[in-house]
Order: C-alpha cells, then sequence, then structure tokens
C-alpha cells in the first residue's frame, strides 16, 4: 500500500498580480488566420460592389414606413393631406336582411304596398323592393347593371376624385378701378354743327389761338375759314393744289395761316382781327427778304417768294411738304420732306434746323424757318431714317423728330444735342402730340395702337392701347383741360381723360370717355384729323366725307 502524501499547494492565489506563468504571449495570436482574411476581403468586395448596404438608423426606417388602415377611413391620413385635397370614394351601405334573396316574411311587402308605392313621389319611393327566391339560380339577373356602370364610367371621366384648388375671385375685382366718367365731365360727346362747303376729302384743320375761327383744306385744292360758333364760311382760298396740312399761328398777335400744298408752304394773311393785329400781320409778311450771301446760312434747298395773288408769301421746297407745325412764338415755322441721308451746321442764337440731300431718295428733310428774318438755316445733327413728323416743345427749347419707329429729341440750344431717344415699338408712327406740361408724348401709329411716353420715367411706353380696327392719323391734346384725343379711318374719334399729376411718383390717369361716330367713309378712308378747341371741351373731326364736325360736351 502506498501512502499518499498530503498536498502542499505552494503557490499562493491571494493578493496575485501575476499569471501563472510570466512568459510573453506566442506571435501567432497576432496574426490574422487565413481564413477569416478571406472572409473580410469577401466582405470588402461585396461592399464595394454594392451587394452589401450599411443599414438605415431606426428614425429614417420608422419615416418611410408607411401604414394605411385597411379598413378605416383615410381620408384624415397624413400622406393624403400632404398633396392635393382627397375626396375619398364614398362607403357603400352594407346589405341588411331585407337585401338577402331569401329574406324573411317580414320584410317582403304585400300586393297593398306595392301599390302605395306607385302614389308616392319618386324621390321618396324606395329603391328597392325585397324579393324571395328559392335558390341562388333563380335570382334574375340586375336589371339596371349596365346603366350602373355606364353611369359609374362617367362620373369617373367628368368628375375625377381629386378637388382642384380654385381661386374664388371676382372678376368684377380684375378690373382698373377706374372714376366714373360723369365725375370727368365737361368732355365731347355729340355732334354740334357741321361744316360743309368742300368738295372732296378735308385732310386737315387748326383752330385759331382765340377759339373764334377755324381753317380747313382740302383735296379740292381750297382753304376754308369758318366762324366756330356759326359754321358760317367767312373766307376760302383756291389754291389750284391738293392741301396737305393747315396750321395756325398761335401768335395771337399775327393772323397767319400756314398752307402745305405740293412742293409749297404758303403763308396768308386770314384777314381775321383788329386793326392792330392786321397791321402787325402785314408788316411781319412784308419784310423783304435779304439777299443769298456766300457765307452758307441760308438753305440754298428753299427759296422765299412773294405771292402778290394770294397776299403772301411762299416757300417753295425741292419736294413735297408733308407737315407743317410752328413754335409757340408765332416766329418759327418747321416742314417736313422727302430727302435723304442729312447734314447739318448749328447756330444757337435762333432755331432753325435744315437737312439737305445726299444720296438716292427714301429719306426726309426738315426745315426750320424764321418769318421774321425770311431765311432758313441749318443744324449740325444727323437723322437716321426717314422722318416723319417735327413738333416744338411747348415750353423749354426741345425739338421733336419722329421717323417712322424711334422718337428723338434734341435741345436746339446746346447745338442740337441728343437729349432723349425713345422708342416705341410700333410698326409705323402716323402722329405725334406733346402735352402741353412737356413731360408726356402720345404717338399714333399705322396699325391702330396708342403709345403714351413719361419722358421722366423712361424711354419705353408708360401705356400702349390698341383702339383703332384701322391706321390713327391724328392724335391731339387739349391745352388746359385734361383731355386728348385720337382719329382713325374707321370713322371713329376716341376722347380719353388724361390726368398728369405734379407728384412725380404718381402714375398719370388715363380712362376712355367716349367714341364719336358720324363720318362715312369715302375710298377707304375715315376721319383724316381732330383739333381741341383753345378754351373750350369741344373737339373738331375733318372726314374724308368732306365735312368738318364739332362735337361739344
Amino acid at each position: 500500500m502506498f501512502e499518499v502524501q498530503p498536498y502542499v499547494d505552494w503557490f499562493k492565489w491571494d493578493d496575485s498580480k501575476h499569471p501563472l506563468s510570466n512568459a510573453p504571449e506566442p506571435k501567432r495570436r497576432f496574426i490574422p488566420s487565413k481564413s477569416e482574411s478571406k472572409l473580410v476581403n469577401k466582405i470588402k468586395l461585396a461592399i464595394r460592389k454594392g451587394l452589401i448596404k450599411p443599414k438605415k438608423p431606426k428614425e429614417e426606417e420608422e419615416e418611410e414606413e408607411s401604414v394605411y388602415p385597411l379598413w378605416g377611413d383615410d381620408s384624415n391620413s397624413a400622406g393624403k393631406n400632404d398633396h392635393l385635397s382627397y375626396i375619398p370614394a364614398p362607403k357603400p351601405k352594407l346589405p341588411g336582411h331585407e337585401e338577402s334573396f331569401n329574406p324573411s316574411l317580414e320584410y317582403i311587402p304585400t300586393q297593398e304596398e306595392i301599390n302605395s308605392y306607385q302614389l308616392m313621389y319618386e324621390e321618396d319611393r324606395p329603391k328597392f323592393i325585397p324579393k324571395r327566391f328559392t335558390s341562388m339560380r333563380s335570382i334574375p339577373a340586375y336589371e339596371n347593371a349596365v346603366k350602373e356602370c355606364f353611369e359609374r364610367c362617367l362620373d369617373l371621366y367628368l368628375c375625377p376624385r381629386v378637388r382642384k384648388k380654385r381661386l374664388n375671385i371676382d372678376p368684377e375685382s380684375l378690373k382698373p378701378k377706374l372714376p366714373n366718367r360723369n365725375d370727368l365731365k365737361p368732355y365731347p360727346v355729340s355732334c354740334y354743327l357741321e361744316y360743309r362747303g368742300h368738295g372732296d376729302a378735308v385732310t386737315s384743320i387748326s383752330v385759331e389761338a382765340s377759339g373764334q375761327w377755324i381753317a380747313s383744306g382740302s383735296l379740292d385744292g381750297t382753304v376754308r375759314i369758318w366762324g366756330v360758333e356759326t359754321g358760317r364760311c367767312l373766307k376760302h382760298w383756291k389754291i389750284g393744289e391738293a392741301v396737305k396740312y393747315v396750321s395756325w399761328n398761335p401768335n395771337p398777335e399775327h393772323s397767319i395761316l400756314a398752307v402745305s400744298t405740293g412742293q409749297d408752304v404758303l403763308l396768308l394773311n386770314t384777314g381775321r382781327g383788329n386793326e392792330e393785329v392786321q397791321k402787325s400781320t402785314k408788316e411781319l409778311l412784308s419784310v423783304e427778304m435779304p439777299m443769298p450771301d456766300d457765307s452758307g446760312k441760308t438753305a440754298s434747298s428753299v427759296s422765299w417768294l412773294q405771292d402778290d395773288q394770294l397776299e403772301g408769301i411762299r416757300l417753295r421746297h425741292s419736294k413735297t411738304v408733308t407737315s407743317v407745325e410752328w413754335h409757340r412764338k408765332g416766329d418759327y415755322l418747321s416742314t417736313v420732306m422727302p430727302a435723304d441721308i442729312l447734314f447739318a451746321h448749328i447756330y444757337t442764337y435762333f432755331y432753325i434746323i435744315y437737312y439737305f440731300k445726299h444720296d438716292t431718295d427714301g429719306f426726309r428733310a426738315i426745315f426750320i424757318h424764321k418769318l421774321s428774318k425770311k431765311f432758313t438755316q441749318t443744324l449740325s445733327f444727323k437723322l437716321q431714317g426717314p422722318a416723319v413728323t417735327s413738333v416744338f416743345h411747348p415750353t423749354r427749347s426741345f425739338f421733336f423728330i419722329s421717323t417712322k419707329k424711334i422718337i428723338r429729341v434734341y435741345d436746339l440750344v446746346k447745338e442740337g444735342k441728343l437729349v432723349k431717344k425713345l422708342e416705341t415699338a410700333l410698326r409705323e408712327i402716323s402722329s405725334i402730340a406733346v402735352h402741353p406740361s412737356g413731360d408726356h408724348i402720345i404717338v399714333g401709329s399705322g396699325e391702330g395702337k396708342l403709345c403714351w411716353f413719361d419722358m421722366d420715367l423712361s424711354s419705353k411706353p408708360y401705356k400702349t392701347l390698341k383702339l383703332h380696327q384701322k391706321d390713327i392719323n391724328n392724335v391731339s391734346f387739349h391745352r388746359s383741360y385734361p383731355l386728348f384725343a385720337t382719329c382713325s379711318d374707321d370713322c371713329t374719334a376716341y376722347v380719353f381723360h388724361g390726368m398728369v399729376y405734379s407728384d412725380l411718383n404718381q402714375n398719370p390717369l388715363i380712362v376712355p370717355l367716349e367714341i364719336l361716330r358720324g363720318h362715312s367713309s369715302t375710298n377707304g378712308r375715315g376721319v383724316m384729323d381732330c383739333k381741341f378747341h383753345p378754351r373750350q371741351p369741344w373737339l373738331f373731326t375733318a372726314g374724308a366725307d368732306s365735312v368738318v364736325r364739332l362735337y361739344c360736351h
């Protein structure tokens, strides 16, 4: 028998700080195994190819999850409210016992009850009458199946289940708030008087500065002066050639009428006014013309001639003169005639312009003549394009020249400097008129459009109105009343209220007032010219029917 010795634990476990062995860790524990490295490479390639995607956070997963109530009402669901308002399909009523194919006897009406249904109104009559069938095979087909299917298709076609958001706007609120026309009186409304005597179309009219007389020129080769209030023809001249334009001198001290006929502009003594006016008029027309010199100050294209037969002065141009305009002082006169690319020289001590021909036809020349000196002088700026008409500024030394599409404003004191260039965007300008304040211009075109320009605002039109069906022949401002008018070949004249405020922050008020009719069309032409009375809210119109009409308030 062996004797077992008692076990003696030679290692003390209490308060031990070191492991059982102080040997270092083996190197294989720090080197990855081959199987693990192969697995890591496979995972890395799968991530690069997109086969393995990282898991999204729980918050994003909860947002993407959408729960829809299967049997409940989904009209208030959050998903639907994010888009257009959703209208769910109406839930049909669940069938009851009476709609069964084998209902109880208590649900089946008697024959008396069925007869009583016929006496009821259609809306109160029951839609369904219960019947009893012994088996499913004996149930007939639904009579209105095809009809209800067709009506349902129409509902789906005409009434989609999405409510469209429509703005409930009153059409009247979209209209501009314009004042009442009765508050804007007086303005011309009806024809008061007719001036008859011309044998052909009246091309132009002009009112004397005091408003007592009106002059008219016609294609029959005559010029007539009428009494405004009486309608009597007080004087007439037989020119012998079609009259294109007439313009009365705005200075009440001179009773002179400028008449454009062919290549000539006639300055005639009308014989109106008192003795002092007649005396000053005769003195102005009898001034001797200076002899031409070699200084180049006198325009050689215009000759001043004394016309003893008509008792006036004849300005002979090289081509046909289309329009005549006076300066506000009555001593300067501008004329427009066909010419070419133009050159000029300037003399700043008075306003005189002349253009002379350079190449072939196609452009127009503009002249300004000084009546007291009887000569014409040139300016030093060029005009690009054919000129249509020219107008003096009512208060300043500006001169407006209109081509077919652009209006240029020149300062005559500053050596013909170009002040502004107004772009109309119209096909062809026919006439222009300057407001008495001088800051606003209206432009009529050959396409029936009217442009209102605010010179302090922009070089583009403030308003463009499509008014007439045919060409606009002339536009006109009233001197004292806030009125302006247009006339056209469609035999109508439009009267507008055009209020210009002294406050620069307030836009002009343009209100259409009246459409004046009365002239008849002749050879495709209608109303040829329109002019306002200088003191009264009256409008004169000249028609192709050889009649001049006066419209009063």
